[in-house]
């Protein structure tokens, strides 16, 4: 059967007003709207509902029995789905979020500051982790979602870009390169280089622009956080390639390299998989941030 919510509604309306006129005001519908949903549904059901006067409109023995149990059902469904809306409209809650340090440590704290303010009974739980373990975690459920650099494999999830991160070279302020406005990629050849390793989502990206533009890598030492390599730096080990959201000390010099090379950040989630209400907002409000451009330090 093909029945509608609103043939049941249409009909149940005319059985309480026993007037097609009355029961289309009631429903804020016209009277034409309303007489062909119940003959809709009496063609569904193959039975007549009502016998039609010239005064009123009343109910068959059908009629009647279709009267008392839809009653109960939409009085059920009603509250089934008043119950639904209200938990949408929750502000009360926890949402799990695995992001890669570098985000971590500039949109993040952002984002949790701005829905503590705006829904105090909201918690956000952040899980930093390295690239492979953010992808885990969204893969596995253990959070509701996660935010990446360029996921190599999507096929497993639901992914929207939310900005771009260009990257910059930092070096000391008595490197030769500080001197310069901007440093052409071709200038890091030869260069010692202190980079992330291969558990951050960076460092295929990097390999990827260098080998783009022709250099072979010196690379001296390989760290798992933007902090280790900017130490090293300060100690005169090289000089690093870092995203602009990284949040180097004020000691080093900040350049960027050109041409332009950027890095995407993605929201994720597991493929087919709809994200709660609460989660929702959160994924929503990090878009907002992300489109404001408030993020870009350079």
């Amino acid at each position: 059967m093909n029945i509608s919510l609103r043939q049941l509604r249409a009909f149940l309306a005319v059985a309480r007003q026993r007037h097609f006129r009355r029961a289309a005001e009631h429903l804020h519908l016209s009277q034409p709207a309303v007489s062909r949903h119940i003959a809709e549904l009496e063609a569904e059901l193959g039975v007549r509902l009502f016998d039609r006067t010239t005064r009123e409109v009343v109910p068959t023995e059908t009629g009647r029995y279709l009267e008392s149990a839809i009653e109960r059902v939409l009085d059920e469904l009603e509250g089934v789905l008043g119950h639904v809306h209200s938990e949408g409209e929750r502000r009360r809650g926890k949402v799990r979020i695995a992001s890669v340090p570098t985000l971590s440590a500039s949109l993040m704290p952002i984002c949790i500051a701005d829905c503590a303010r705006e829904y105090p009974e909201l918690t956000i739980q952040l899980h930093d982790q390295a690239q492979m373990l953010v992808l885990d975690s969204v893969r596995g459920g253990e959070v509701d979602f996660g935010i990446a650099i360029d996921p190599p494999e999507t096929g497993d999830f639901d992914c929207e870009t939310i900005m771009r991160d260009p990257f910059y070279l930092a070096c000391r302020p008595d490197h030769p390169l500080a001197g310069l406005k901007s440093v052409p990629w071709k200038k890091l050849q030869g260069e010692p280089l202190v980079l992330l390793d291969y558990s951050s989502g960076s460092r295929r990206l990097i390999d990827q622009a260098l080998n783009k533009h022709g250099i072979t890598p010196q690379v001296v030492q390989q760290t798992g956080h933007t902090h280790t390599a900017f130490r090293m730096v300060e100690a005169g080990l090289g000089i690093t390639i870092t995203p602009a959201l990284s949040s180097p000390p004020p000691s080093l010099a900040m350049r960027p390299l050109t041409p332009i090379e950027q890095r995407t950040v993605m929201l994720i989630h597991r493929r087919l998989r709809s994200l709660s209400p609460l989660a929702s907002l959160v994924w929503d409000r990090l878009r907002e941030l992300a489109a404001n451009g408030k993020l870009t330090p350079y």
